[in-house]
């Protein structure tokens, strides 16, 4: 037992925290254990350099390591390099919640490393991951001078058989239908990650609401709890200065620009307003005000006057109702030979999104921290190119928030979908973005599903919500642009159809979010979802899946047994039937159940129907050398063709027969012939050689 650790009792948790036996010349440090899992995490802030910029400087880095559960890192370099999605996805989990907690003009680098050194198996990684990096920083000796230390904590949220579960074990989170993880402050919530699971295609507004609240109080606990145990604990604090930078040229922004810049945030076209904004400042440098001093104080101006516009006349920038959603046009199946397309354009954000199907084979294998390797066949892929917003970049690999967003629609999606054998990879490539780029995705995910005759339980929609408050007077935005999203308090992504949520994700710029306002977003939410089903639905009328492009697939059993006779030695029978008939093929080796994936009706015919000769009990001793016969041409290949033999099997009648010319080609030398008059040459086991006698 660590007698340098306090336990704290969390409801179904027990955690311990060691603030000081380890990675002391940090700023702040804590061995975080739970049953048998053991997380480091350790805190650093550059006390004595400031950067310049309008953003808080924090980075988040969470690291599984391969020995914690005692294995080798996979793949060929035996060391743990580029992170994983779980790695990146948690690290951004943190980073989201702990990101409110330090204020506007807080200019010193922080860096948070949170590493997993042991785990059991059973822990709630994601969970454990928070709690130590918010206690690192709790105790940490980062202070901010006239500011009091804020504890953060969460809860992670099951609903199996009607019954709402606080912090689920694993085997409960398996049978649950919902995934709420939710993290926040006291009783002010500041970040929300939902999605439904186990095929329950979407949950009520009242039932989300419902645990949301029990969420909040949960925390609201656990905050207090938390607070009383870790206090003790707390370094002397650096107290830190905030960064205030001057604005000179506020005033005479106020004074002699104020329809000038009213004028460039209403404009319509993204690239018109930088255009204005540019004009703007060029005129502020002329009359004498540095060009940095310039930008701040107008982007300071710009937010309070978009703010002002939305609270006191109720109108937003681009002329919108607070509730009203952007012009919709839906193109759908717009590359003719992908599986299924669909381009979604929302005002001036535009997202091309492509659905693929394909085999077992092409699913994701992914390795979570001490299981067995699994597979994903249900795959969403974000990308977000720099010519979406302008901007003359390079396109480079996929970064965090490319990986999140996708991550968001795939969980939108997930649940709506019907059991199937295929594999399905969605692509969002986002050619245009002002604002609500994952959401426009999700619309167009699910229309391009649908363009490929995939069998969904419902279509789902998504939309971004907006916030912007003062005192106690609020307003909610309806599908939100980049600028409310830049210069709002909230960033709320919800999706789900009519009925209700299928995954909803929130994120709070500065302090928390009321119960009264999380409510009148969903329902401000849900009736917008209305509006852009109804339109997706209009645009789906007609629309055929291309079954010319599509690929074939069919199932059938066979007997346990026989799939030895299809696998054959080293696998070589299975090899060749896909290489003989281009196909996939799975085998469902406990069902006894086959699994063919064809580009073309004819080779996913041709190969089932040589897997079912080959499981037919076909007696080989009927045929011996020197036996002739005509038989049906089944398969012409490269190398030779394959004829289907009298009493069942078939025989192969190969191209060294006639020519030693590496040129020609079978299908030269048969022609256009059905069958072929052919003598036995050997019989080796159920391999039959044959000659043609007819050529």
């Amino acid at each position: 037992m660590n007698h340098n650790a306090v336990c704290v009792e969390l409801q179904n948790l027990s955690e311990s925290y060691d603030f000081r036996s380890v990675a002391q010349a940090s700023n702040g440090s804590v061995l975080y254990a739970s049953g048998g899992t053991r997380i480091l995490a350790s805190v650093c802030v550059q006390s004595k350099k400031v950067v310049e910029g309008d953003f808080i400087p924090l980075s988040v880095q969470y690291i599984q390591k391969a020995y914690a559960c005692g294995k080798f890192p996979s793949g060929f370099i035996k060391r743990e390099g580029k992170p994983n999605d779980f790695e990146i996805l948690t690290s951004r989990l943190i980073d989201r919640s702990l990101r409110p907690l330090f204020p506007k003009g807080f200019a010193y680098v922080t860096h948070i490393v949170v590493m997993v050194l042991s785990y059991d198996g059973k822990s709630d990684l994601a969970l454990g991951a928070l709690h130590a990096a918010a206690s690192a920083l709790y105790v940490s000796n980062i202070g901010i001078k006239g500011m009091p230390k804020m504890c953060v904590s969460a809860v992670r949220l099951g609903f199996v058989d009607e019954t709402f579960i606080i912090n689920p074990t694993k085997e409960q989170r398996a049978q649950s239908t919902l995934d709420l993880f939710v993290s926040g402050k006291d009783d002010e919530l500041l970040m929300i990650e939902m999605n439904t699971d186990n095929h329950t295609s979407v949950l009520t507004e009242s039932v989300v609401m419902e645990a949301l609240e029990i969420a909040k109080e949960r925390i609201k606990k656990d905050c207090a709890c938390f607070k009383e145990a870790f206090t003790p604990f707390i370094k002397p604090s650096l107290e830190l200065v905030l960064q205030e930078q001057d604005s000179k040229a506020l005033e005479f922004l106020q004074n002699s620009c104020a329809q000038l810049v009213k004028n460039a945030i209403t404009q319509a076209s993204k690239s018109e307003r930088a255009d204005f904004f540019d004009e703007i400042i060029a005129y502020l440098v002329a009359q004498g005000y540095e060009e940095e001093d310039a930008k701040y104080s107008l982007s300071v101006y710009k937010k309070s006057l978009m703010r002002e516009m939305v609270l006191q006349d109720r109108m937003r920038a681009d002329g919108r109702k607070l509730d009203e959603v952007r012009p919709i046009s839906i193109v759908m199946n717009p590359l003719p030979y992908a599986h299924g397309s669909a381009l979604f354009t929302r005002g001036q954000t535009q997202a091309l999104v492509i659905c693929t199907i394909g085999g077992d084979n092409d699913a994701q294998s992914i390795e979570p921290l001490g299981e067995a390797v699994k597979k994903d066949k249900f795959l969403f892929h974000y990308n977000f190119p720099s010519f979406s917003v302008g901007e003359a970049d390079m396109i480079g690999s996929v970064g965090r928030r490319e990986l999140g967003h996708g991550n968001l629609a795939r969980k939108a999606l997930r649940s709506s979908l019907k059991d199937s054998q295929s594999s399905i990879r969605l692509v969002s490539e986002i050619l245009e973005s002002n604002g609500s780029s994952s959401m426009a995705s999700v619309c167009g995910g699910s229309l391009a599903l649908q363009a490929c005759g995939v069998q969904m339980h419902t279509l789902i929609a998504g939309v971004a919500m907006g916030l912007v408050t003062q005192g106690e007077q609020y307003a909610i935005l309806t599908d939100i642009t980049g600028l409310e999203d830049h210069d709002g308090d909230m960033d709320f992504k919800v999706a789900g159809n009519e009925e209700g949520i299928s995954a909803l994700q929130m994120d709070i710029k500065l302090g928390g979010i009321s119960s009264e306002i999380l409510h009148d977003a969903l329902m401000q939410a849900k009736k917008a979802r209305a509006h852009i089903l109804h339109l997706m639905r209009e645009a789906l009328q007609g629309v055929e899946p291309n079954y010319d492009v599509l690929p074939k697939a069919t199932t059938f059993p066979v007997s346990v047994h026989k799939m030895v006779d299809i696998i054959g030695q080293g696998g070589k029978t299975i090899k060749g039937i896909i290489e003989r008939f281009n196909v996939s093929i799975d085998l469902d080796r406990e069902q006894g159940n086959v699994h063919i994936h064809a580009n073309t009706k004819e080779d996913l015919q041709g190969a089932k129907q040589y897997i079912l000769d080959l499981v037919r009990d076909v007696d080989f001793a009927k045929y011996h050398s020197g036996m002739q016969f005509s038989g049906k041409i089944k398969k012409v290949m490269d190398f030779g063709a394959f004829v289907e033999l009298p009493h069942g099997g078939d025989g192969l009648l190969h191209i060294s027969k006639y020519t030693s010319d590496k040129s020609k080609k079978m299908s030269e030398i048969l022609g256009q012939r059905q069958e072929i008059q052919c003598e036995i040459v050997s019989v080796n086991g159920q391999k039959v050689e044959l000659r043609a006698i007819d050529l």
